[in-house]
Parts: C-alpha cells; structure tokens; sequence
C-alpha cells in the first residue's frame, strides 16, 4: 500500500491528544515533510501520509485553524485514526454521514497489511445509529470478512466517538452492531467499561455441531484436532468462540508453549464450527487470574480479544475454574471482565489508546 508517503512529524512538547488539535497538516502545519518518491508502476501505488503525533499536538495549527482533522475533504483520500486496545489494532474512519462503508473489504485488506498499507487487525466505521441506538459500529477484519462484533474495537470506537463529538468526563452511548445492542461507558480514568450483553449458550445459536451435553450448551466437550483430544467449550458473545483450558485429561495449560500459529487454523476451519470461530487457550492461575492466547477468526493471533475475555471467564465459571470477576492477561495486557449473575450481563473494563493520524489515498 505504502510506496508513496508524506510523513508530518512536528515536534513539540507533549500536550492533550484531541482531533481538534490535528488541523489540515499539510495546509497549516510550519513542521518539516519528509518526501518520499512516487511509485511509477505497482498493483500497490498507494499515497500515503502519516501524522506521527499519538503523544503530540500542533500548537500551530491549533491556532491557525478550528477544522478538525477528520473534517478535511479532499478528493480521493481517506481520513483516518489507528487506534489499539491492547495491542489489538484498528483503522478509526469517520463515517457518520453514511450508513455504507467508505471503503471495501478488499481495500480494508489493503490498508490492513503490515507491509504495504497501514497495519492493523482490522478497519472500523463509525456510522449513524439505527433502531434508537446513537451509532452503529461495523468491522471488516484484515482478511476481508465481517464479524459481528469486537470487544477491543467497541473500546477503541468509543473513544474515538469522544474525540469525534468533543465530550468531557463520564460518558455512555448505545451502539448497534451485528451482534445487538452494545453499551461503552468512558470512566473517570479514560478506561472503557463496556455490557457485552448476556453470553449465548444454546449449541445451535452459537453456531456449532457439537452435541449439547449440558441442558442446550457445549461445556467440557471432547472435540478432536489433528488427532488430540481437546476438552472445549462454545460461548458466543454475539460471535463464536472455541474455549479450551486445554486437552482431555491433561495438566493446565500452559499457553505460552502453544503453537498458535498451527494448531489456531484447524480450530478456526473445524466442522464443526459452520461460521468458523474464534479459539481461546487458557491457563488458570487463580479462581480471579486467567491467562489466554487467542486465534481470531479471520485475523489470526493477535494481542487481545475483547469478546474473546468475556468467553473465557464464562466458560471458566461454567467449568468451575473461577469465580465471575476475573483478571485476564492477555499478550497486549490485562483486562477485567465480570459475569454478573444479577442481570446475566458480561462487563469488559480496558483501554483504548490512539497510535496516530494519517490519510490515505484510496
């Protein structure tokens, strides 16, 4: 994707992050480009331009214009902001005038590769809400597809919201997804507390083809990979998701052993998984500390999986490991997830950082 940059990299002193203080670099900015020449010839031609200011502002152009960054309107060029949740990476783009995305699947697999476009796990919409909700977040994953959810890109889309609409303080706002309503809440300390809603359990819904073994749901279920015998359990947080704590009748897991990048594929293709699914490995510490590694469907390991956490837990309470508020490490960092049995809710509590701003010639 990137064969052809302009990068602005201003440097002052650190200051607040705000989109507001990210004005039209190129027309305003009094900072130095580096200059990159334009590929003549290549499948990938892209330009592309990257604020490198994550932990900076432009005092300059804060002065000189109010226009946010995402406002600019050029021909034939993508706004945009890389946020990560974790480690977990995502495109932020702006698309609140539209309820169709601003760009494909097969450009968001452009833009998502680590070598040739932006790098991320996958591109995210802001769009108008439907049904009541104040907005409407879809996702395409770094392989093209859409998932109906993700829990770290609910995160990194509510803070981009509050850059978006400029709020202060303890805020919350409904989403519509494609796994139902999701409420995020901006806590005091810039965290994200997010009700995930109530997990789904019936086989069926989840979707799997293994045979409920407990009332309607898949708990401690034997299913075979590549000729080990692994003890599961199916979870859907409104996407699916594979959870084991390891193979039948093993010692705990011990998931920094795994070989991710091997054994993830055949769980994620398994037949019995008609929509694919999400896998989870899971080491116990403590009946309050889990530790996972995950395979995500359609963008393979990554650093964290928001929906991925609330599975866990569920499933480890299901399976008597823990207690339902929990610690749970994953490769990025920690987040906290409780179950509630009032309510039968799941709450993720996590960051959400921004990494930086760029546009991008689509």
């Amino acid at each position: 994707m990137a064969t052809a940059a302009t990068i602005s990299a201003p440097l002052t002193s650190p200051a607040r992050r705000s989109l507001a203080a990210f004005t039209s670099l190129r027309r305003y900015s009094p900072a130095p480009h580096l200059n990159f020449p334009r590929a003549t010839s290549s499948s990938r031609s892209h330009s592309f331009r990257v604020s490198a200011a994550s932990s900076m502002s432009i005092g300059a152009a804060e002065k000189a214009s109010p226009v946010f960054f995402l406002d600019r309107r050029e021909s034939g060029f993508l706004h945009f902001v890389k946020y990560h949740g974790l480690g977990n990476d995502f495109i932020l783009v702006d698309n609140r005038d539209s309820s169709e995305p601003k760009v494909t699947p097969e450009q968001a697999v452009k833009l998502c590769d680590r070598n040739f476009g932006i790098g991320a796990d996958g591109v995210i919409f802001a769009m108008p809400g439907i049904n009541g909700t104040d907005y409407t977040m879809r996702i395409f994953n770094s392989d093209g597809s859409e998932p109906e959810m993700c829990g770290n890109g609910v995160r990194c889309f509510a803070r981009f919201i509050v850059e978006l609409e400029n709020l202060q303080g303890k805020h919350s706002f409904t989403v519509h997804t494609g796994a139902g309503l999701i409420i995020p809440e901006i806590q005091d300390d810039g965290q994200v507390k997010v009700d995930m809603g109530e997990p789904v359990l019936k086989a069926s819904d989840v979707p799997t083809k293994l045979p409920a073994n407990k009332d309607q749901s898949v708990v401690k279920s034997d299913l075979d990979v590549d000729g080990v015998t692994w003890s599961v359990t199916c979870v859907s947080m409104g996407n699916p998701h594979c959870v084991t704590f390891g193979p039948k009748g093993g010692q705990n897991l011990l998931v920094d052993e795994l070989k991710l990048a091997e054994i993830g594929p055949q769980f994620e293709h398994h037949e019995v998984f008609p929509a694919r699914t999400n896998t989870e490995f899971v080491q116990v510490f403590s009946p309050s500390h889990l530790k996972m590694r995950v395979w995500e469907r359609g963008a393979g390991a990554t650093l964290a999986c928001g929906t991925g956490a609330c599975a866990v837990v569920v499933a480890a309470v299901l399976e008597g490991h823990s207690g339902r508020n929990c610690t749970v490490d994953l490769p990025g960092g920690p987040l906290q997830i409780e179950w509630r049995e009032e309510d039968n809710h799941v709450y993720m509590t996590g960051p959400a950082e921004v990494v930086f701003y760029g546009s991008v010639r689509l």
